[in-house]
């Protein structure tokens, strides 16, 4: 007799299909949880790799000598932009004048053109006639002789006027060369002077970038070291200067030079700038001995060469002091081991200590 299987227990394959799962086996709840997991793993991971990546937090004094060297790679930087700037001027003074005296020697030629065109027609009109024909034609010898003297003297006009074009040509091709000259010399200083505007503002927004990590407290802390905040010490329109202090001084010239330096205090720094309301450190010596009537050169790495050598231990006021080893800063030496310069941007024209930067060197102006 057959078997039977008792209600509700099917048997065969559907039965097995059904089966629940065996207890070792993954259930869905648990293949969720392994999912969950990994997810969080990887997020894990993902975040550990960002934290690892991260910028390492600056102590404010890191943060300080880091912004230091970022001014002073952006002070040599404006110093070669300087210099880069005035052949650019310099070169855009000589293209003008070429171009100005190009103008002149080709309005010159072509006036010796108009001559000799007139000359060529005169003679065309005078001469065109054979002189044996001319002599038969006449109604005496005499008169034959004085068209033949006027035709010798036409001739000779004529020469002198061919010489002078050919030679104001040559001119003209000369003035013309060095103008092409001039021009590449012009567009290589400004390729430079483009060039080294980008470094200098690379690195200011650089240090901007360092400043903006640290407290407002800790900024205001940096900045007043420093000195005093930016104010405007120029006098107002139709006003006459504030009468210079008197300053003890070697010479004339170099308390004029330092006088001028004390009232630039509290100025701005401004790369590039050479005042009066603002300047940068090259600017400012400058400046300040142009006052005094002496003209210095626009950089750092000339202004060390405008005048004798002076050691640390013979400085007098008026002198100029550099410093770092490329000689990229200058201040105006004022006695009592001090000075007063223009530090970096974002700070002002101020008196502070030679001994804050590496000593480079000293000339006396004259």
């Amino acid at each position: 007799m057959a078997s039977h299987s008792p209600a509700g227990s099917p048997t065969g394959p559907a039965a097995h299909r059904r089966r629940p799962p065996l207890a070792g086996g993954p259930s869905a709840a648990t293949k969720r949880v392994g999912v969950t997991l990994a997810l969080a793993s990887a997020a894990s991971v993902t975040l550990l790799g960002e934290a690892a990546h991260a910028e390492p937090q600056l102590t404010p004094d890191q943060v300080r000598a880091q912004v230091a060297t970022l001014y002073q790679q952006a002070e040599q930087a404006t110093q070669e932009y300087d210099g880069a700037t005035e052949q650019a001027d310099r070169a855009n003074s000589a293209v003008t004048a070429l171009q100005d005296e190009l103008a002149r020697k080709t309005a010159a030629l072509n006036t010796t053109r108009d001559a000799l065109g007139s000359l060529a027609a005169a003679q065309y009109r005078t001469g065109g006639i054979d002189p044996l024909l001319q002599l038969a034609l006449s109604s005496s010898p005499s008169t034959y002789l004085e068209r033949a003297a006027f035709l010798d003297q036409a001739g000779t006009r004529q020469s002198v006027t061919l010489r002078q074009l050919a030679s104001q040509q040559r001119d003209i091709a000369s003035t013309r060369a060095q103008a092409t000259d001039k021009l590449a010399a012009l567009r290589t200083a400004q390729a430079a002077v483009a060039a080294h505007r980008r470094t200098v503002t690379g690195k200011l927004a650089a240090a901007q970038a360092l400043l903006a990590r640290l407290t407002a407290a800790q900024r205001a802390a940096l900045a007043a070291d420093d000195g005093p905040p930016a104010q405007d010490t120029a006098p107002a329109h139709g006003t006459a200067p504030a009468p210079l202090p008197a300053v003890a001084a070697p010479s004339p010239r170099a308390a004029r030079a330092v006088a001028f330096a004390y009232q630039a205090l509290g100025l701005p720094y401004v790369w590039g700038a050479t005042g009066p309301r603002a300047y940068d450190c090259s600017g400012l010596t400058q400046a300040a001995w142009k006052a005094a009537g002496v003209s210095l050169p626009r950089t750092t790495y000339t202004q060390i060469n405008a005048g004798p050598r002076i050691s640390r231990d013979q400085l007098q006021p008026g002198d100029l002091v550099f410093f770092y080893s490329g000689v990229s800063h200058v201040g105006i030496y004022i006695g009592g081991g001090k000075m007063i310069h223009a530090p970096h941007p974002g700070s002002t024209v101020r008196i502070a200590p030679i001994s804050e930067m590496p000593f480079a060197g000293a000339v006396r102006p004259s």
